[in-house]
């Protein structure tokens, strides 16, 4: 695994009912910061997208967003990014986004988010990339989907190196060991990039 530089975000552009969560985005964003590495998000300026390129911007990151045009008015395009790349369809938003990072890290989220992360892990089943999964489980919010996905592995659809293909979290501050330590799976090449 080469050196991390980049890491893509997938969060809400809603900040929810737990207030914490705002928080926890604003803190990871200064640690992303501090730690020289760059934000790639969805560009937003409301929600946990917001809170989390306020925190990277606070001390100075790097933090590219990446919006289509019709959502500009709906999430509220942040004006103060080091650069925001304005796409036509949110199929090249995301893979934009893919493209311009070396790991991806899911916070708490709805649909959206939802559908980001399991597009991503999905490739990288398919070994169509080796670069690390992460999710930032807050509160436990995503304790219900780490259950299902062990109901899937228990169910018979899924194989245990496809759910070790997922680094589930609980701190923030854990990101940067897990990050280093990574080892991509050995998870067999179906397909090439270009299939994406």
């Amino acid at each position: 695994m080469g050196k991390i530089q980049n890491i893509a975000v997938y969060c809400g552009s809603s900040s929810g009912n737990d207030p914490s969560f705002e928080k926890e985005a604003f803190r990871l964003g200064d640690y992303l910061a501090t730690h020289k590495l760059g934000l790639v998000y969805g560009g937003a300026s409301v929600g946990l997208m917001g809170a989390v390129a306020n925190g990277c911007l606070s001390k100075q990151g790097k933090v590219i967003g990446v919006i289509p045009n019709f959502l500009k008015r709906k999430e509220i395009e942040h004006i103060g990014l080091t650069e925001l790349i304005q796409v036509e369809s949110m199929h090249e938003r995301k893979r934009i986004m893919f493209d311009l990072s070396d790991a991806f890290l899911v916070l708490p989220g709805g649909f959206g988010t939802m559908e980001e992360f399991f597009e991503v892990v999905t490739w990288s089943q398919l070994g169509l990339h080796n670069k690390p999964i992460l999710i930032l489980n807050w509160n436990g919010f995503y304790d219900p989907l780490v259950r299902m996905l062990h109901t899937m592995l228990d169910q018979g659809f899924l194989k245990k190196e496809n759910l070790d293909l997922v680094i589930v979290l609980e701190k923030t501050e854990d990101l940067l060991t897990h990050l280093h330590n990574y080892s991509p799976s050995k998870t067999e090449k179906w397909l090439s990039e270009d299939s994406i």
